[in-house]
């Protein structure tokens, strides 16, 4: 935990939250480091792994597995320690939209507020694609209590493990155009991305944005990846 808090103390997190103000990510580079991300890659032979086929679930193809039996003790850690920073963010977002709801300071109380909605069934995975696989748009926002922002990173590498498999995002502005974007990932690189709403401010004032997620089709070789969600689904 102390090297954990001295990496992120290391990082600005007033851009942070300029960047996620104004494009609803932020990527951290090298925060998980190449030991750990190669670690957590093998996890997804580990025993205790619920596997979901994406065709089942009409969300792509390939693989997601889900931690059923409990995060391993690094992602645990690193999803508490990441709450504490992002929940004053999240508080604010919710307080420019209009949202009652105030986010608790510990992830622990907030977990048992989920409970409390009926909400008891993890959303944080590895994804595993091969040649062709891909995850299509979605939000991960099942659920009355959701975390504006998630957790995604690569534990695999581009160019050496895969090619292709991009990670990208849509934003759609009311009456506008959805915009695409792709979150440029390298091995080890985690991104702060938004869950499903955020506020933008426009010219008469503050509105919702709505935005998804996807992973473009993996040319070669296989990709990896992970997602930390803060919220449970019900």
């Amino acid at each position: 935990m102390p090297e954990l808090n001295k990496i992120l103390d290391r990082l600005d997190w007033m851009d942070v939250s300029l960047q996620l103000d104004a494009e609803g990510f932020a990527v951290l580079p090298g925060v998980l480091g190449a030991e750990m991300a190669r670690g957590l890659a093998q996890q997804v032979t580990a025993s205790g792994i619920r596997r979901v086929t994406l065709e089942s679930i009409d969300l792509g193809r390939g693989e997601l597995l889900y931690f059923d039996t409990g995060l391993p003790t690094p992602l645990h850690t690193w999803r508490t320690v990441l709450y504490r920073r992002l929940v004053v963010i999240a508080n604010r977002w919710n307080e420019t939209l209009g949202i009652d709801y105030r986010f608790p300071a510990e992830l622990d109380d907030f977990v048992r507020h989920n409970r409390e909605s009926g909400q008891t069934r993890g959303q944080s995975h590895l994804n595993r694609l091969g040649v062709e696989d891909h995850v299509s748009l979605h939000q991960r926002n099942d659920g009355e209590l959701l975390f504006p922002m998630q957790i995604v990173a690569l534990v695999s590498e581009p160019g050496s493990d895969f090619k292709g498999g991009e990670f990208v995002m849509t934003e759609q502005r009311p009456r506008m155009q959805s915009r695409p974007m792709v979150v440029p990932l390298k091995l080890g690189d985690v991104a702060i991305i938004t869950t499903a709403e955020r506020p933008y401010r426009g010219t008469k004032g503050y509105y919702r944005v709505n935005l998804k997620h996807a992973i473009s089709r993996v040319r070669w070789g296989e990709r990896i990846g992970l997602e930390l969600s803060f919220h449970d689904s019900n």
